[in-house]
């Protein structure tokens, strides 16, 4: 049987479903590249994440916010894990001002959009190490950005991990914005007693669900001298990473053991 005959005599389904498989791949890389769909997801993620923070109420014990508590530390510097931040934008306080660093990768863009819906300002940046690969990524120029933004009294957040590194393990970033600035770092968490865990992902992302109850935890403050040096640095960045793990486990106990 030459190639033509088996062409014809293959199943007419068979057909079917590689046409669509076929007209899929012609049109996912323009999808992807497209603002107006990106705008779109980071619109319908914003929706979610309004839902999850209206359907989960606040468990007695989480951090209050309205009061004086905080006012001594603002402007700071709130230090999240990768994985663990979704919700921050919902949980946020309105009308005080926020910047937040968000990576410079595709795949962070959809976030950056996102915030921006919540009327955050995101500076694209890589904030992990401090070292030239990571200035060459632009993690100078948004530290020198957030730095600015504390200097006009407005707060910012970064992501303490670094990307595809060690999870829930602080890089120098956080530690040298707060050098630099003097402000103190903030580690919080945010967790959700309906959740999905990515197992398969490097830092365990989770996918916070509506309809249960939240909690919102802020750690001991971090303060970092602005004449530390490389070891005062390293204990530094060991105190946000237990600090922030900390806060955490906290997070998950309070909305885990509360009924």
């Amino acid at each position: 049987m030459n190639h033509e005959a088996v062409k014809r005599s293959a199943p007419r389904s068979a057909v079917r479903r590689r046409k669509p498989k076929t007209f899929w791949r012609k049109i996912r890389e323009p999808l992807a590249q497209s603002r107006f769909v990106k705008n779109a997801l980071a619109t319908l993620f914003a929706y979610f994440v309004r839902l999850v923070r209206l359907t989960n109420r606040l468990v007695d014990g989480s951090a209050k916010f309205s009061g004086g508590a905080y006012a001594q530390l603002e402007p700071g510097i709130i230090a999240l894990w990768h994985g663990q931040h979704l919700l921050t934008p919902a949980y946020y306080p309105k009308g005080r001002p926020l910047v937040a660093m968000v990576s410079r990768s595709a795949d962070a863009e959809l976030n950056a959009l996102m915030v921006e819906k919540f009327g955050i300002e995101a500076v694209r940046g890589s904030g992990g190490r401090e070292s030239a690969k990571h200035l060459d990524k632009g993690g100078a120029k948004a530290l020198i950005a957030l730095k600015k933004s504390l200097a006009t009294g407005k707060n910012v957040a970064m992501i303490a991990d670094i990307p595809h590194g060690t999870p829930r393990d602080a890089g120098l970033g956080v530690v040298l914005l707060a050098r630099l600035s003097g402000r103190p770092i903030l580690p919080a968490a945010i967790a959700t007693s309906r959740r999905k865990v990515i197992e398969g992902s490097w830092d365990k992302t989770t996918i916070n669900l509506p309809f249960g109850r939240s909690s919102i935890v802020v750690g001991t403050p971090v303060f970092v001298p602005a004449n530390a040096d490389a070891a005062e640095m390293e204990r530094k960045r060991q105190e946000v990473t237990a600090s922030l793990n900390a806060a955490t486990a906290e997070a998950y106990r309070l909305v885990d053991g509360s009924k």
